[in-house]
């Protein structure tokens, strides 16, 4: 842990189903926050990918090696105290369980945006792994954070800059 006096960023967590902006708005929130930016997708085992790519939803079994990776480095980000903002679908609570995501110095976000928005943003993007196609299952998976989560939750129909303005303020305000 940094020595006495030190000041410790948080771990902030972009959870939201695909589409909702976590890298976009992540790497404008690191800048802001002066810390590493962390994209979930670069930690997932390239047989993830396949399947994904495949229009195939991964199952649970697909999910922990992939989570177990993301949950250790959360936890030695935290634990170096210099903060990071790390992009993780984060659907189920399952999951934001396994991440570890109820430890101290670490915020869950949650990226919130209506169907149709979701499916406007997919069906323009290009070069991602995640086809269009997945986004109602991961709708169905999802999970919003109950209030003993204590997330942020924010509406992504603003333009990035200003929901990653938002995010630094409520991070500021805690």
């Amino acid at each position: 842990m940094p020595g006495p006096g030190a000041s410790m960023k948080p771990v902030v967590v972009l959870m939201g189903v695909c589409g909702s902006g976590k890298t976009e708005v992540g790497r404008r929130l690191a800048a802001r926050m002066g810390c590493d930016f962390l994209d979930g997708d670069d930690f997932h085992p390239p047989e993830n990918v396949a399947k994904m790519q495949s229009g195939t939803p991964l199952t649970d079994a697909d999910r922990w090696p992939w989570l177990d990776r993301l949950a250790a480095e959360i936890g030695g980000r935290r634990e170096a105290g210099g903060g990071a903002v790390v992009a993780c679908s984060a659907l189920a609570r399952r999951y934001r369980d396994r991440l570890g995501l109820a430890r101290p110095g670490i915020v869950l976000v949650h990226l919130d945006g209506s169907r149709d928005l979701l499916a406007t943003r997919l069906a323009a993007r290009q070069g991602h792994f995640m086809p269009p196609g997945l986004l109602d299952s991961q709708l169905a998976t999802l999970e919003r954070p109950t209030t003993d989560e204590h997330a942020i939750v924010v509406d992504v129909s603003n333009p990035p800059d200003t929901i990653a303005a938002r995010i630094s303020q409520e991070l500021h305000d805690r």
